[in-house]
């Protein structure tokens, strides 16, 4: 008979290091862990044996709370009818002390079914710590666990669960690297990503217009990875980040003092140090109810983690008592803390109190080899220096912050995961579920496999009792946040004030509810520079942020009707910017007026031109009998003053608003009226020549051809070629009024523009012939002997004429706006007194003042 060897694997479980729990049997064990004390001991290890821990102290009540929040939505379960009906849910619930390794330790032995041996066959499968969990010698295995305070944590039991494929679901750890299913792919929470509060307090940041804002964070990714999404978040938005402060937990003071000097030191204009908090300290009771903190931090405007309640979960917590939870070692802590004596049951009392043992909660101690073995020895030190309570203490009635749930944030987390995996565990075991994944069964809930969970968790949509539904988006559930503000109250202490949500990319807030730090209702102004008001633009200065800019005056004709404005606008050619460059106006016509002083003064010229030329005419009418009036043909002298008369008068045409008719005659006026001056003049030299030449011998019949009627009509002639020149033009392209857009300014002028240059070019021209033909032989007859020879008196009027109309030509094309009409009123008025005073006064001064003179013979002597 032959024997059979099977060959065994023997393994000791690395349990947790703490023996203090909370377990409540079920059909199927959630795992749950909290840190629950907060001072770890100061024991270094040598990393050549198994760690060797000291238990920790320093009981905190809020994670407390947690843990019972968790308790309670178990029990809420069991209690539902509809939800996992036939099944009961346990939890067993461990500390982890703020530890990695403790929460990698506890993580584990929840995970590995509280065994502190095995011995398995080598063929025995892997699953079958799940598949058989009776065969263990302890507890049986949790299939999920409720979990990591802390991102790191989470991170860790993610890659140690993952290849369990253990779901981990959490309640507190919000990096956004823990969103990536491809590194996470067990990783649910029930807090959002904190890339969303980063972007709700850049979201906050804008809509105060805080462009000037310093940043203090924690020296960790979790607060490296919040400015970054922040400056991402405001890049654009016309914020800056002025300065980032890091601080670290080992050297807190000294870089708090530090945070503080550059905060005193910021060159932001602001009306008050304005906070504006993360969801890490927001809520902080411990800061709140510190009196020197409410001195500087009143009105702090703070991002915090969503708050909901949780309907019968006070009275729960105030019906906590030692005596209905003996077995609850974290309850009996409580008692001991707050109401300073022993909840322990002396040996002699425990008849009349047998039920306090035999409570299904159990007190779960792990291998001794991972506990001091001085631990006993201290409890009871510890538990023999108080008294023992009387039985009468009680959280009924007693305002306490662990029975405070008007705000319950992380607990509510709490109380979302275990529904959230409550729902999956239901789909799982709902045979009817036909969104089951592929490949799952509909398992019996003592067979539950963790990767079947998992599978479930990602398609779980959750209802609570209290009606809210949320999902899993990948590790996520839709981000929500709550908006407080801290304000002050009559007894000291700050409070806690709800003014608004953030439901995922919208923002809500009640900005009246806000009791800001400067005490005002007015929004806090930070700013590097004040915002640029309207007029202006901003003009940003070499080397400094976007945020720090001056601002200009926008030029003439631009505008900026905004405030903040990066450019100014050009107005329309028919507007111009107001004074203060804020709006666009219609631009006010303008034109030489009578009524302004150069419209007045070229009138009072004209008038006065028009007024000696008729006393001229009227001195040589009185005196047409005179040698001086009838020599030279008196005839011309009359049409010659009489056509500087028109020239006088023509150029009051020119002033005033010109209108369709005004500028077509004054052209024509101009040109016809200067055309039968020169024409004047020019038969008056031709015939100065004509007799000096007609007395040689030989020459008698030239003064033939310069009659008095060949004189007018030689006039006539002259002059009626330019009136054709200008009846020609004024019919096919005449000057009509137009305003001219091209100068720049708040007025535009009215002028009579040239349609046809070429017709303008003419008119001008054939004067300037005229004219030029009239020098030229003025200048020959010169010095003809004569006592009176007029041909030296046109010589220098035909001088000044040209010499004005040459210089007409750059002053008219360079001259803006109604200066173009007031060059060439005065170009007329020139000439004009330039022909009447060099040819008419000196024959007025010998007829007025020499008469001796106004002689024949005196004319005629040589």
């Amino acid at each position: 008979m032959g024997l059979e060897v099977v060959q065994a694997i023997v393994c000791t479980r690395w349990g947790p290091p703490n023996n203090k729990s909370l377990y409540q049997d079920g059909d199927v064990i959630f795992g749950g862990l909290f840190n629950l004390y907060y001072i770890p001991s100061a024991v270094e290890q040598s990393f050549t044996k198994l760690p060797h821990y000291e238990p920790c102290t320093g009981f905190d009540l809020e994670p407390l709370k947690y843990t019972y929040a968790m308790v309670f939505a178990v029990e809420e379960i069991n209690r539902n009818s509809t939800l996992l009906p036939g099944v009961k849910l346990g939890y067993s619930i461990l500390d982890t002390c703020g530890l990695y390794p403790w929460a990698l330790q506890v993580a584990l032995s929840l995970v590995g079914g509280d065994t502190h041996s095995c011995n398995l066959s080598a063929s025995t499968p892997r699953s079958a710590l799940y598949e058989q969990p009776g065969e263990t010698t302890g507890g049986q295995p949790v299939p999920l666990l409720i979990a990591a305070s802390a991102s790191t944590t989470g991170i860790m039991m993610s890659r140690i669960l993952g290849p369990l494929s253990v779901p981990v679901i959490s309640y507190l750890a919000s990096c956004p690297c823990l969103s990536d299913r491809t590194k996470f792919p067990n990783f649910f929470r029930t807090i959002p990503s904190d890339i969303y509060q980063a972007r709700a307090m850049a979201r906050l940041a804008i809509r105060f217009n805080w462009t000037w804002m310093g940043a203090v964070i924690e020296n960790s990714d979790y607060g490296q990875l919040a400015i970054q999404v922040f400056q991402e978040e405001i890049q654009g938005k016309g914020v800056c980040v002025a300065f980032i402060e890091t601080v670290r937990r080992e050297t807190i003071m000294n870089d708090a003092r530090r945070a503080a000097l550059t905060i005193q030191a910021s060159t932001a204009r602001v009306t008050d140090r304005q906070f504006l908090a993360s969801e890490a300290w927001s809520t902080s009771d411990d800061l709140l109810q510190d009196l020197a903190i409410s001195k500087v931090a009143n009105g702090v405007l703070g991002v915090a983690i969503r708050s909901s309640t949780i309907p019968g979960f006070e009275n729960y917590l105030k019906s906590l008592h030692p005596i209905h939870r003996p077995g609850d070692e974290f309850l009996r802590d409580l008692w001991r803390k707050e109401f300073g004596c022993s909840p322990e049951v002396k040996q002699s009392h425990a008849a009349p109190l047998s039920s306090y043992f035999s409570s299904p909660l159990k007190t779960r101690f792990d291998h001794p080899s991972n506990v001091s073995n001085s631990y006993p020895a201290k409890v009871s030190l510890q538990k023999s220096s108080l008294p023992p309570c009387k039985g009468t203490e009680s959280l009924e009635g007693v305002q306490h912050p662990f029975t405070d749930t008007s705000q319950l944030r992380v607990a509510y987390n709490v109380y979302l995961a275990v529904y959230a995996a409550a729902h999956a565990l239901h789909s799982l075991l709902s045979c009817t579920n036909t969104d089951s994944p592929p490949g799952s069964t509909c398992s019996p809930a003592k067979h539950i496999k963790p990767i079947e969970l998992l599978q479930h968790l990602n398609k779980v949509n959750v209802t609570t009792p209290q009606g809210e539904m949320f999902y899993f988006q990948g590790a996520d559930i839709p981000a929500k946040y709550d908006l407080v503000n801290w304000q002050n109250t009559d007894e000291g202490p700050l409070k806690l004030v709800l003014i608004g949500r953030v439901d995922g990319f919208d923002l809500h807030l009640n900005e009246s509810a806000i009791q800001w730090s400067t005490g005002s209702n007015q929004v806090p102004v930070s700013v590097c520079s004040e915002s640029c008001p309207p007029g202006t633009r901003k003009a940003n200065r070499k080397g400094e942020p976007l945020c720090c800019f001056d601002c200009i005056p926008c030029a003439e004709g631009e505008i900026s009707n905004k405030t903040g404005s990066l450019h100014c606008e050009r107005c329309p050619a028919e507007f111009w910017s107001n004074v203060e460059q804020t709006v666009c106006i219609p631009r006010q016509l303008d034109f030489l007026s009578f009524n302004e002083t150069l419209g007045i003064t070229l009138t009072a010229a004209a008038v006065s031109g028009a007024v000696v030329t008729t006393a001229v005419s009227v001195v040589f009418i009185y005196y047409r009998q005179t040698p001086m009036v009838r020599a030279n043909n008196s005839e011309l002298s009359f049409l010659l003053l009489l056509s500087l008369k028109l020239c006088f008068l023509c150029s009051l045409v020119f002033i005033g608003r010109p209108s369709v008719w005004s500028c077509r005659f004054q052209q024509a006026a101009f040109g016809i009226s200067f055309v039968l001056c020169v024409s004047c003049l020019l038969v008056k030299t031709l015939v100065v020549l004509a007799v000096f030449r007609s007395a040689r011998p030989g020459a008698g019949a030239l003064m033939k051809w310069f009659g008095p009627g060949q004189q007018r009509g030689s006039v006539g002639l002259f002059t009626s070629i330019q009136v054709i020149i200008c009846a020609i033009w004024l019919s096919l392209s005449p000057p009509v009024p137009q305003p001219d857009l091209g100068f720049q300014g708040s007025k535009v002028t009215l002028e009579c523009a040239m349609h046809s240059v070429v017709g303008f070019s003419l008119v001008l021209g054939y004067i300037g012939l005229l004219a030029c033909t009239c020098l030229l032989l003025a200048f020959l007859a010169r010095k003809l002997p004569d006592n009176f020879n007029e041909a030296k008196l046109i010589t220098f009027s035909m001088l000044i004429f040209c010499a004005v109309w040459v210089a007409f030509v750059p002053a008219y094309v360079s001259s803006p706006g109604k200066y173009v009409v007031a060059v060439e009123i005065f170009a007329i008025l020139a000439s004009s007194y330039g022909l009447l005073l060099c040819i008419f006064i000196p024959k007025c001064f010998i007829i007025l003042l020499r008469p001796e003179k106004n002689t024949k013979k005196h004319l005629m002597a040589r």
